[in-house]
């Protein structure tokens, strides 16, 4: 199983409308067709914060991932929303840093209109637990091992 089919297969990730577009080599993108589903306000299409920062998690996850080769829990993100999102929105992510225990993602977020509408910056865990964690379960070990084909 490919990296992008991985991420693109999460249930959650499915549920949303994400789709992870490009990963490999401490890069990832993410588009999300934005529906009323999605929206803060009944009363107009405004991208609820938390679906914002589902498609940088998912993003920046798989930017990491993609390095790690590992599945790489978020320790933290910090997200700054820039402005309303009132259309589709891509993400693009990159890794800044990879290190023995923890990697740094950047990750960008615009709208359909190149609005710029967030950016963040998330640390995710990429070592240190043997391999074995409950994001693991139910996924076969070749499956794992092989995140980077």
């Amino acid at each position: 199983m490919s990296l992008q089919a991985l991420f693109n297969d999460i249930p959650f990730v499915e549920e949303l409308g994400i789709e992870l577009t490009d990963v490999g080599d401490g890069h990832a993108e993410a588009r999300l067709p934005l529906r009323d589903a999605h929206s803060s306000n009944p009363n107009a299409r405004i991208a609820h914060g938390g679906v914002t920062y589902s498609l940088v998690d998912t993003v920046g996850g798989a930017a990491v991932v993609s390095l790690s080769e590992r599945i790489s829990p978020t320790v933290d993100m910090r997200i700054d929303y820039l402005a309303p999102a009132t259309d589709d929105l891509r993400a693009t992510a990159e890794v800044v840093r990879n290190g023995g225990s923890v990697a740094v993602v950047d990750v960008e977020v615009y709208d359909a209109d190149d609005h710029h509408v967030a950016s963040a910056r998330g640390t995710y865990k990429t070592d240190g637990d043997g391999g074995q964690s409950p994001w693991t379960e139910g996924v076969d070990a070749e499956s794992v091992e092989k995140l980077s084909d």
